[in-house]
């Protein structure tokens, strides 16, 4: 089979993409540590946009805000998506089909709609609206993301695995603790991370559904951009980044250690 190296172009385009996409996020870290009031150039070393974002209690309550929408979306969107794909997966029933594509669709839903949409329902059912309201409306938008590494992991597993078990006389509870957690853990802790990253850095669901003193962090700096752009931002999307890089990062060493 002939390597896709040997086509024309390959290598320049593949280089170019990696510049285009990763060289602003570096420049962007690197920028956050300077000391020059501009966002956009370099003057020397410092941390005071750093210590700027410590000391601004409204950015801390967004930072707070975020990471608690984040770790409840990661942990209920998770444990949702791990059951849709176990049924999807192994069960056998009418709307199978359907409810596979129902389950998909917010990944295809444009977010502005989505946002809007979610807004109307908590307005109609007396939801109000706050950190309850962001936290429900980012379990429902970052269950597609876990479910599909871990129905790709289930798709991917023996059946006989689980068909032995029951010859066994092995209860569906043991086989499930014993035998199919354990081969799906790795698709589990992927599919947690997705969540946690799409929910940290969502900004558009966000908006909408947010109440007073309910703003995360990602609605927060997209206000602060519209009203004029700071070294801050810097700072904070390095935080932001490093947050995501830590989560991947745990996720991929816990999926070695289990798998």
């Amino acid at each position: 089979m002939k390597s896709l190296w040997r086509f024309p172009f390959t290598r320049p385009a593949a280089i170019f993409t990696l510049v285009f996409l990763y060289v602003p996020i570096i420049v962007l870290v690197v920028l956050s540590f300077g000391a020059e009031d501009s966002i956009a150039r370099w003057s020397g070393f410092s941390l005071r946009w750093y210590a700027e974002v410590w000391d601004n209690d409204t950015m801390l309550r967004t930072i707070r805000n975020s990471l608690t929408v984040a770790v409840f979306a990661m942990l209920f969107g998770t444990a949702a998506a791990t059951m849709a794909a176990l049924a999807l997966a192994r069960g056998t029933f009418r709307g199978k089909t359907i409810a596979a594509l129902l389950l998909g669709l917010p990944l295809v839903v444009p977010e502005i709609v989505a946002g809007i949409s979610v807004l109307l329902f908590f307005v109609l059912v007396g939801i109000r609206l706050g950190i309850t309201s962001i936290i429900l409306a980012h379990i429902v938008f970052v269950i597609p993301y876990a479910y599909l590494p871990i129905r790709a992991r289930l798709d991917g597993m023996d059946p006989a695995l689980v068909e032995a078990a029951a010859d066994l006389y092995a209860p569906r509870w043991t086989a499930f603790y014993r035998i199919i957690l354990p081969l799906i853990w790795p698709g589990i802790a992927a599919g947690a991370t997705l969540a946690f990253i799409g929910s940290l850095g969502d900004v558009v669901v966000s908006y909408f559904v947010s109440g007073p003193g309910a703003t995360t962090l990602p609605v927060y700096v997209f206000s602060m951009v519209r009203m004029g752009v700071t070294p801050v931002v810097n700072a904070v999307s390095t935080l932001l980044l490093a947050a995501s890089i830590a989560v991947f990062s745990l996720s991929y060493l816990v999926s070695r250690s289990k798998g």
